[in-house]
């Protein structure tokens, strides 16, 4: 499979983290990663702020793919609405681009990086430190940014081999009993 580039985002209508990297679905290259600092006196100013950031970043980075970490409702109700709200701004300015977009919950996104989906961000700036090479230790907000755009590929790489596989979603027989195949199903 050819490489893809892609941006991953942890969405936050005070800090938004990304990260881009280099994939074909088995190996992971880092390319960049950061935070975006959301400016703006009120809701729209700050969410009209991350649509300009985040399109900025696709200008310069040219991804092919974008995947974004989902809303989780976490005690305070306002809290999950403002980072709705900030994952929406995200997600408009890929689609205004014509870029997919996946979303992935942050359980899944932590599995995927660190293999365990209760890890906790310094777990997960370490882990992602070292997946990349990394010199220094990313920032959390970046180094969950990176984790999202390594689920995505991992998730990628999953759905290109499946899609190869020849009985992807069938009912196969083998060795005299039947055994399902749904779970080759990435759907």
């Amino acid at each position: 499979m050819p490489m893809k580039r892609i941006l991953g985002i942890d969405p936050g209508s005070v800090v938004t983290g990304y990260g881009v990297i280099d994939s074909d679905g088995v190996r992971d290259f880092h390319v960049s990663h950061g935070a975006i600092r959301v400016a703006g006196d009120d809701l729209a100013e700050k969410l009209g702020h991350i649509l300009y950031k985040i399109d900025q970043l696709i200008a310069e980075w040219q991804p092919q793919e974008v995947g974004v970490e989902q809303v989780f409702v976490s005690k305070n109700p306002m809290s999950a609405l403002k980072l709705g709200q900030a994952r929406g701004a995200a997600i408009c300015a890929a689609v205004q681009r014509g870029l997919p977009v996946a979303e992935y919950s942050a359980r899944t996104i932590k599995q995927s990086a660190v293999g365990y989906g209760g890890a906790d961000k310094a777990q997960m700036q370490e882990m992602i430190k070292m997946l990349f090479s990394l010199k220094e230790l990313p920032p959390a907000d970046a180094a969950d940014g990176l984790a999202v755009a390594l689920c995505h590929a991992h998730s990628m790489g999953r759905r290109t081999l499946l899609d190869d596989h020849p009985t992807a979603g069938t009912q196969v027989k083998s060795a005299g009993r039947r055994r399902n195949k749904r779970w080759l199903s990435v759907k």
